[in-house]
């Protein structure tokens, strides 16, 4: 991450609270982008533009901007001229999106496009589910609930679901052979507010 603040520990919360950098991943096609990298690794801007439907243009502005608030870096020894290689960069593990209360006030409006963009995602990869699971139910698993919960304890919660993610979770690199990229989504919202 480029001169910004310190990165945290490899499982410690890193709270999105820079408006820039949740601005970066407010942006359909850079989220598009980041997920290509993560499950397909490293790739050029040409090679995202044709899987997106995108220009080369329009592809390199986007990456640009993905690689000016480092969630992702050039592979140096892979580009070559014009053509540059791109990859994941390191980033924390448990990235979080700040509360409302923990942005300035014109910078709100950022995290409500952030997560209208996520939850879109979300209903996209809820809406492949019934394939999902009748093609192989070993790798689509689903589970909703109801809880009684306080508050501290939906936090506890929330933060052991995390942990128990991290745990089970591997990185590209250290994943063993017969291990698959697989979306994981939890949330929780009142149940008895209409």
């Amino acid at each position: 991450m480029k001169d910004e603040e310190p990165r945290p520990e490899a499982d410690e919360p890193f709270i999105l609270n820079d408006p820039g950098r949740l601005k970066a991943l407010a942006h359909p096609m850079r989220r598009r982008m980041l997920t290509h990298l993560n499950i397909h690794g490293p790739a050029t801007s040409t090679t995202l533009g044709e899987l997106l439907g995108a220009k080369t243009g329009t592809t390199s502005y986007h990456l640009r901007q993905l690689e000016k608030y480092g969630f992702i870096e050039e592979i140096p020894e892979r580009s070559s001229g014009r053509e540059r290689w791109w990859r994941r960069a390191p980033t924390p593990r448990d990235m979080r999106a700040p509360t409302p209360d923990q942005l300035a006030p014109e910078d709100r409006a950022v995290l409500a496009e952030f997560h209208r963009i996520g939850f879109e995602e979300d209903r996209a990869l809820m809406e492949r589910f019934p394939a999902a699971y009748r093609a192989d139910p070993d790798w689509a698993k689903g589970s909703r609930g109801l809880a009684r919960l306080t508050k501290e304890e939906l936090t506890e919660f929330y933060d052991e679901y995390i942990a128990l993610l991290l745990k089970y979770s591997h990185t590209a690199e250290d994943a063993p052979p017969d291990a698959r990229p697989v979306y994981v989504r939890f949330f929780t919202l009142p149940a008895d507010e209409p």
